[in-house]
Protein backbone atom coordinates (compact mmCIF):
# COMPACT_ATOMS: atom_id res chain seq x y z
CA UNK A 1 0.00 0.00 0.00
CA UNK A 2 2.70 2.38 0.67
CA UNK A 3 4.59 1.99 -2.21
CA UNK A 4 1.56 2.70 -4.70
CA UNK A 5 1.01 6.37 -2.60
CA UNK A 6 4.71 6.93 -3.13
CA UNK A 7 4.62 6.18 -6.99
CA UNK A 8 1.90 8.82 -7.52
CA UNK A 9 3.79 11.54 -5.35
CA UNK A 10 7.18 10.88 -7.21
CA UNK A 11 5.50 11.38 -10.79
CA UNK A 12 3.51 14.27 -9.81
CA UNK A 13 6.85 15.38 -8.57
CA UNK A 14 9.28 15.15 -11.74
CA UNK A 15 6.37 16.06 -13.68
CA UNK A 16 5.99 19.16 -11.70
CA UNK A 17 9.54 19.84 -12.22
CA UNK A 18 9.42 19.26 -15.94
CA UNK A 19 6.62 21.56 -16.54
CA UNK A 20 8.23 23.94 -14.43
CA UNK A 21 11.27 24.03 -16.38
CA UNK A 22 9.55 25.08 -19.25
CA UNK A 23 12.05 25.08 -22.28
CA UNK A 24 15.13 25.93 -20.47
CA UNK A 25 16.71 23.02 -22.12
CA UNK A 26 16.20 23.34 -25.75
CA UNK A 27 19.33 24.12 -28.21
CA UNK A 28 20.22 28.28 -28.74
CA UNK A 29 18.37 28.85 -25.21
CA UNK A 30 20.75 31.06 -23.16
CA UNK A 31 18.83 30.69 -20.04
CA UNK A 32 15.26 31.29 -18.61
CA UNK A 33 13.92 34.69 -18.98
CA UNK A 34 16.48 36.08 -20.79
CA UNK A 35 15.36 34.31 -24.66
CA UNK A 36 12.13 35.19 -25.91
CA UNK A 37 9.52 32.35 -26.83
CA UNK A 38 8.05 31.48 -30.16
CA UNK A 39 4.61 31.96 -29.54
CA UNK A 40 4.51 29.01 -32.44
CA UNK A 41 6.33 25.86 -33.03
CA UNK A 42 8.05 27.10 -36.48
CA UNK A 43 11.67 27.48 -37.35
CA UNK A 44 13.95 29.50 -39.54
CA UNK A 45 16.37 27.95 -41.53
CA UNK A 46 20.13 30.25 -41.20
CA UNK A 47 22.51 29.00 -43.75
CA UNK A 48 25.41 31.10 -45.08
CA UNK A 49 27.78 30.55 -48.00
CA UNK A 50 30.74 31.05 -45.55
CA UNK A 51 30.67 28.61 -43.50
CA UNK A 52 28.26 25.52 -42.08
CA UNK A 53 26.83 25.37 -38.85
CA UNK A 54 28.97 24.36 -36.42
CA UNK A 55 31.71 25.50 -38.64
CA UNK A 56 35.08 28.06 -38.45
CA UNK A 57 34.06 32.12 -39.43
CA UNK A 58 36.80 32.49 -42.11
CA UNK A 59 39.03 35.27 -41.14
CA UNK A 60 37.21 37.57 -43.20
CA UNK A 61 34.51 38.04 -40.76
CA UNK A 62 36.17 38.93 -37.85
CA UNK A 63 38.35 41.30 -36.06
CA UNK A 64 41.52 39.91 -37.63
CA UNK A 65 40.07 40.43 -41.58
CA UNK A 66 37.40 42.71 -43.07
CA UNK A 67 35.99 43.05 -39.95
CA UNK A 68 32.45 42.36 -42.77
CA UNK A 69 29.18 40.30 -41.36
CA UNK A 70 28.93 37.26 -43.44
CA UNK A 71 26.46 36.48 -45.93
CA UNK A 72 23.24 35.07 -44.80
CA UNK A 73 20.26 33.31 -46.32
CA UNK A 74 17.15 32.81 -44.47
CA UNK A 75 14.23 30.53 -45.14
CA UNK A 76 11.07 29.55 -43.53
CA UNK A 77 9.91 32.82 -42.43
CA UNK A 78 5.82 32.72 -41.63
CA UNK A 79 4.00 34.69 -43.91
CA UNK A 80 2.16 36.65 -40.77
CA UNK A 81 5.84 38.29 -40.39
CA UNK A 82 5.78 42.01 -40.42
CA UNK A 83 9.06 42.38 -39.45
CA UNK A 84 13.02 40.37 -38.56
CA UNK A 85 15.28 40.72 -35.64
CA UNK A 86 18.67 39.14 -35.29
CA UNK A 87 21.31 38.81 -31.95
CA UNK A 88 24.71 37.19 -32.76
CA UNK A 89 26.59 36.79 -29.39
CA UNK A 90 29.81 34.96 -28.25
CA UNK A 91 28.51 32.47 -25.33
CA UNK A 92 31.85 32.20 -24.39
CA UNK A 93 33.36 35.55 -23.53
CA UNK A 94 35.44 36.06 -20.74
CA UNK A 95 33.26 38.44 -18.93
CA UNK A 96 29.65 36.56 -19.97
CA UNK A 97 27.85 37.11 -23.03
CA UNK A 98 29.07 39.42 -25.50
CA UNK A 99 26.88 41.23 -28.34
CA UNK A 100 28.47 41.46 -31.63
CA UNK A 101 25.56 42.86 -33.70
CA UNK A 102 22.12 43.55 -32.82
CA UNK A 103 19.30 44.67 -35.39
CA UNK A 104 15.51 45.01 -35.60
CA UNK A 105 13.00 45.61 -38.06
CA UNK A 106 14.28 44.20 -40.61
CA UNK A 107 12.22 43.91 -43.68
CA UNK A 108 10.47 40.59 -43.47
CA UNK A 109 10.58 39.81 -46.94
CA UNK A 110 14.62 39.66 -46.43
CA UNK A 111 15.75 36.32 -47.77
CA UNK A 112 19.52 37.08 -47.81
CA UNK A 113 21.91 39.21 -46.98
CA UNK A 114 25.32 39.72 -48.74
CA UNK A 115 28.60 39.96 -46.86
CA UNK A 116 28.86 43.49 -45.56
CA UNK A 117 25.13 43.94 -46.17
CA UNK A 118 23.25 46.45 -43.64
CA UNK A 119 19.88 44.94 -43.22
CA UNK A 120 17.32 46.32 -45.59
CA UNK A 121 14.91 48.89 -43.14
CA UNK A 122 16.43 48.06 -40.12
CA UNK A 123 17.68 49.61 -37.10
CA UNK A 124 21.20 48.43 -35.56
CA UNK A 125 22.22 48.76 -32.18
CA UNK A 126 25.19 49.04 -30.26
CA UNK A 127 27.28 46.13 -30.05
CA UNK A 128 29.56 45.21 -27.14
CA UNK A 129 32.48 46.88 -28.56
CA UNK A 130 29.89 50.53 -28.03
CA UNK A 131 29.82 50.97 -31.55
CA UNK A 132 26.18 50.89 -34.07
CA UNK A 133 25.86 47.62 -36.75
CA UNK A 134 28.00 44.20 -36.85
CA UNK A 135 31.46 43.86 -35.03
CA UNK A 136 33.02 40.43 -35.93
CA UNK A 137 34.45 37.91 -33.56
CA UNK A 138 37.60 39.07 -31.75
CA UNK A 139 37.81 36.71 -29.14
CA UNK A 140 41.12 36.64 -26.78
CA UNK A 141 44.06 35.22 -27.94
CA UNK A 142 44.74 31.79 -26.89
CA UNK A 143 41.63 30.81 -25.85
CA UNK A 144 39.82 28.02 -27.40
CA UNK A 145 37.10 28.93 -30.32
CA UNK A 146 34.45 30.31 -28.86
CA UNK A 147 30.83 29.94 -29.83
CA UNK A 148 29.20 32.50 -31.99
CA UNK A 149 25.31 32.26 -32.21
CA UNK A 150 23.49 34.06 -34.80
CA UNK A 151 19.48 34.17 -34.23
CA UNK A 152 16.95 35.50 -36.33
CA UNK A 153 13.51 36.37 -35.20
CA UNK A 154 10.27 36.26 -37.28
CA UNK A 155 8.23 38.57 -34.85
CA UNK A 156 4.43 39.73 -36.07
CA UNK A 157 4.65 43.31 -35.00
CA UNK A 158 8.04 46.16 -35.54
CA UNK A 159 9.37 46.04 -31.77
CA UNK A 160 9.52 50.36 -30.92
CA UNK A 161 13.00 50.30 -29.58
CA UNK A 162 15.33 53.53 -29.08
CA UNK A 163 19.10 52.66 -30.51
CA UNK A 164 20.60 52.44 -27.85
CA UNK A 165 18.32 49.22 -26.78
CA UNK A 166 20.20 46.33 -25.17
CA UNK A 167 19.83 42.21 -26.07
CA UNK A 168 17.91 42.36 -23.21
CA UNK A 169 15.52 45.07 -24.33
CA UNK A 170 15.59 43.25 -27.84
CA UNK A 171 14.11 39.97 -26.03
CA UNK A 172 11.29 41.92 -24.13
CA UNK A 173 9.81 43.43 -27.24
CA UNK A 174 9.84 40.15 -28.80
CA UNK A 175 8.35 38.77 -25.89
CA UNK A 176 5.26 36.95 -27.22
CA UNK A 177 5.20 38.47 -30.72
CA UNK A 178 7.90 36.01 -31.76
CA UNK A 179 6.67 33.62 -34.43
CA UNK A 180 9.43 31.92 -35.43
CA UNK A 181 13.04 31.52 -35.01
CA UNK A 182 16.32 29.69 -36.36
CA UNK A 183 20.34 29.80 -35.65
CA UNK A 184 23.79 29.27 -37.03
CA UNK A 185 26.30 28.85 -34.58
CA UNK A 186 30.23 28.99 -35.96
CA UNK A 187 33.50 29.11 -34.22
CA UNK A 188 36.25 31.37 -34.39
CA UNK A 189 39.82 31.03 -32.26
CA UNK A 190 42.70 33.29 -32.36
Amino acid sequence: MRRSVAAPAVLAAVLGCVAGCGGAGRTGDRGAGTHPPATAAARITVTSTAYAGGGTIPRRFTCDGADVSPPLAVTGVPARTASLALLLQDLDAPHGTFTHWLAWDIGRGTARLAAGERPPGATEGRNGFGRTGYGGPCPPRGDRPHRYVLTVYATDRRPALSPDATPADLHKALTGHTLAEGTLTGRYGR
